[in-house]
């Protein structure tokens, strides 16, 4: 299965924010919508970071209550790792796993197209294995 299927399943939209917008501004935003984490995008839609809720954690340690009003770009991760649509689910494992993430933006020609969770993937995952033992357990009672 690759990210394309699963973004033809849970759709394409992605939340963003620009990276002068208060740490404030993300967390609500991040409530708002009941994810873990926001892309941060220039003016023409180019993801230029991630806001997750553990950098929001470290900006607040850091910082503490002078940590709502800084701008999301001085605690965002500006070194996105992405994936495309034709990427596997398996390389969307292994990259998570390495890079100790859990949220990877699907990028084509330079344009954000998508946002892949764990959750998404875990969910596919779980989904085949049961497809899998019930294929098994179909052909082992019919022979």
């Amino acid at each position: 299965m690759t990210v394309a299927r699963i973004l033809a399943e849970k759709g394409s939209s992605v939340v963003t924010v620009k990276s002068d917008e208060t740490i404030d501004t993300a967390i609500h935003c991040l409530a708002k919508h009941s994810i873990g984490a926001i892309i941060v995008s220039d003016t023409e839609g180019e993801v230029t970071g991630i806001i997750s809720e553990r950098d929001i954690m470290r900006a607040l340690a850091r910082e503490a209550g002078s940590a709502f009003d800084a701008p999301i770009g001085r605690f965002m991760t500006s070194n996105v790792v992405t994936c495309t649509r034709s990427t596997t689910i398996e390389e969307v494992m292994q990259t998570m796993t390495e890079g100790r993430f859990r949220h990877l933006p699907v990028v084509e020609n330079g344009r954000l197209v998508g946002l892949i969770s764990i959750g998404d993937v875990v969910k596919r995952r779980i989904a085949a294995v049961e497809a899998e033992h019930q294929a098994m357990r179909d052909y082992i009672t019919m022979a």
